[in-house]
């Protein structure tokens, strides 16, 4: 039994998400006693693949083209399918992005089986794999077991897993040249999307304060900036707060907007919807404040008060005045 990662490069720089999935397969691999290898597709990717083999890893394998310099959904399924074949994992794990979105569905039903999208959590019974998906926007957890034979595919939630876990070691590169034509391709590969540059870059905070419809309206938002300047935190916000043109865009956190992994990360008025969830569960520390006691965040949060906002703000921002 075996595990193979699927990293995610551009223009050779890492998708965060493929060192989440790293560290799950990891994991994974030490419950199952078995060993997790990694691959990366591109050209000129031997720097990436250097760097990737100071991981715990029994191989990184480098799927090099000249037809794989750009991203498309055929080459990607093509490469993989045939280096599926040759290592004969039992399970393959992608980052649930994007582009895994575009073609996994392809690869998966080119080698005869299905895939489990955006899992968000696992268990090992008996010495297979559960994997945990949600339905009905996070009302309901459910198990998957695969009952075919191997390779069995699956995609993970974006914060699911903690990148900072992934374990440090030594792996073996092998060089893999698919064997990829160019009419094979169909699809003629644009200049990806750019949003407009953001003023600020909440991946990169360490700490941040974030706000949701219990502020009730713009004019209360400043009570919440105080605390952030207080903690020396940036303001963040769930999607009502700046779809309302309360907060820019930019500080929207969740699965449209961006996904952090702070020290500490302090939910203020946001109950919880799992597409929240999704952008910021990867805290390390989470604090959730929120009158209602069933509110869904709470099961995120490691430290929780059940209050009024306008009541606890104020007096959460004199203490750690006060202490400073």
């Amino acid at each position: 039994m075996s595990i193979l990662v699927i990293m995610e490069q551009r223009g050779g720089q890492w998708n965060r998400m493929s060192f989440e999935t790293l560290a799950a397969a990891q994991q994974l691999a030490g419950e199952l006693n078995t060993t997790a290898s990694a691959a990366i597709l591109g050209a000129g990717i031997d720097s990436l693949a250097a760097e990737l083999a100071k991981y715990q890893l029994d191989k990184v394998y480098t799927v090099a083209h000249d037809l794989l310099q750009e991203y498309t959904p055929d080459a990607w399924s093509s490469a993989l399918r045939q280096l599926v074949a040759q290592a004969k994992p039992d399970y393959v794990l992608f980052p649930h992005t994007y582009q895994v979105r575009d073609f996994l569905p392809k690869l998966a039903t080119a080698v005869g089986t299905v895939a489990v999208n955006d899992v968000v959590g696992h268990r090992v019974d008996s010495g297979s794999v559960i994997f945990v998906r949600q339905l009905f926007q996070g009302k309901v957890n459910v198990d998957v077991r695969f009952a075919a034979a191997a390779p069995h595919f699956a995609s993970l939630q974006a914060g699911a897993w903690r990148a900072d876990q992934v374990a440090t070691g030594s792996a073996t590169i092998e060089a893999f040249t698919p064997s990829i034509a160019a009419s094979d391709i169909r699809t003629k590969p644009e200049a990806p999307f750019r949003e407009s540059a953001r003023a600020v870059d909440l991946t990169a905070a360490e700490l941040i304060v974030a706000v949701g419809r219990g502020i009730k309206e713009a004019d209360n938002i400043p009570l919440v900036q105080e605390l952030a300047d207080a903690l020396g935190a940036e303001l963040a916000a769930s999607r009502p707060i700046c779809d309302a043109g309360w907060l820019p865009m930019e500080r929207q956190v969740g699965s449209s907007g961006q996904t952090v992994g702070p020290k500490m990360y302090m939910a203020i008025g946001i109950s919880g919807a799992i597409q929240h969830l999704v952008g910021m569960k990867g805290a390390r520390t989470i604090v959730a404040i929120n009158k209602d006691p069933n509110a869904p965040i709470f099961e995120v949060a490691d430290y929780g008060i059940v209050g009024d906002l306008f009541q606890v703000v104020p007096a959460l921002t004199e203490a750690v005045k006060k202490a400073k």
